[in-house]
């Protein structure tokens, strides 16, 4: 099948009101070839007489997906069916209602505040368009009880926040349209992250920000989509187009153990119910480990073992040079 019948609108669509406010009409792009688009009934259509793509719209959310580079299929959004993580098990619902988790976000709720400050200084109704976004993220609170943000929540699955569907590497939104992008445990689930920010550079207007929220030291979580890891200067580079205005730990050496015990018990596990007893286990006997991140978040040995890094920054018209990351350690060695 090719692309352009791949992309066809199927009569499984419903729902043409769309969840993404109508001001934001004018600013779709074509994910594929990025020409503008023409909302219609139940599609949205790509103006290029060369591409002249449909996507769906899918109960209000349109799936803007290029199907020729994405992972994805629109298909499987058509039909409603899942394409990243399973839903949850009864075991785990419980787990995590009931069982001390082993995870900890230090920093999140600081650095949000502090990303919705700097976004709400910007001229006019600031627009933030959040990657990943189906669900809330952890620590943003502070910004999405922050009156007078518009966030514009996309993702590659549906969620109770999706207003689009697409794929981070072709965001299909026209250059300059928001005034910043969150990105929170999101680059490490993409194919190529570089790719990604790139994108995001390229919709953020001038002065525009990004926050980022990415793991270091964690093992594999969410199967087949995931990808890569960074160490804090891995991190810093991958936005080398942006002024930085904070980075650091968010997760800490605490969790990271933590992660690392769980994951070597797991290592012994061949059917699930074993895999779901070692994780009832490792939460009993090791979530106190993460206890420790608070005291720890801002040693220098932190950044050289944490679970998981930020970066604020600022869209600036300069690329810093790895000469210039490299003096940008702060670890202990």
């Amino acid at each position: 099948m090719t692309p352009k019948a791949h992309m066809t609108p199927t009569n499984k669509t419903s729902d043409s009101r769309l969840k993404i406010a109508e001001e934001l009409f004018g600013s779709f792009r074509c994910p594929v070839c990025k020409d503008k688009m023409e909302v219609r009934a139940v599609s949205i259509h790509c103006l290029n007489a060369d591409c002249a793509l449909a996507f769906p719209i899918v109960d209000g959310i349109p799936v803007l997906i290029n199907e020729i580079s994405s992972v994805f299929r629109i298909e499987d959004f058509t039909d409603h069916r899942s394409t990243t993580l399973p839903p949850p098990s009864k075991l785990k619902k419980f787990a995590k209602k009931f069982m001390p988790g082993i995870h900890r976000n230090v920093t999140g709720q600081a650095n949000y505040a502090k990303f919705a400050n700097l976004v709400s200084r910007k001229d006019g109704r600031p627009r933030v368009l959040v990657i990943g976004g189906s669900d809330d993220g952890e620590g943003m609170e502070a910004i999405l009880n922050k009156p007078g943000i518009d966030l514009i929540a996309s993702d590659v699955s549906f969620g109770r926040r999706t207003q689009v569907v697409c794929d981070g590497h072709d965001i299909p939104f026209a250059n300059e349209t928001f005034d910043g992008v969150i990105v929170q445990a999101v680059l490490e689930h993409v194919a190529d992250p570089n790719r990604c920010v790139e994108e995001i550079h390229r919709v953020l207007k001038h002065d525009g920000l990004v926050y980022a929220e990415t793991p270091f030291m964690q093992q594999v979580h969410g199967g087949r989509y995931d990808f890569t890891r960074f160490t804090h200067l891995g991190h810093r580079r991958l936005f080398r187009k942006f002024e930085e205005l904070q980075s650091g730990a968010v997760c800490g050496p605490g969790m990271a153990l933590a992660w690392s015990y769980r994951y070597f018990l797991l290592s012994f596990a061949k059917s699930k119910l074993t895999r779901s007893a070692i994780i009832l286990f490792s939460s009993l006997t090791a979530f106190w480990l993460k206890l420790f991140d608070n005291a720890l978040i801002n040693n220098p040995g932190t950044i050289d073992a944490a679970s998981g890094l930020f970066f604020i920054g600022k869209k600036w018209d300069r690329i810093i040079s790895d000469r210039e990351i490299i003096q940008l350690y702060r670890g202990a060695e």
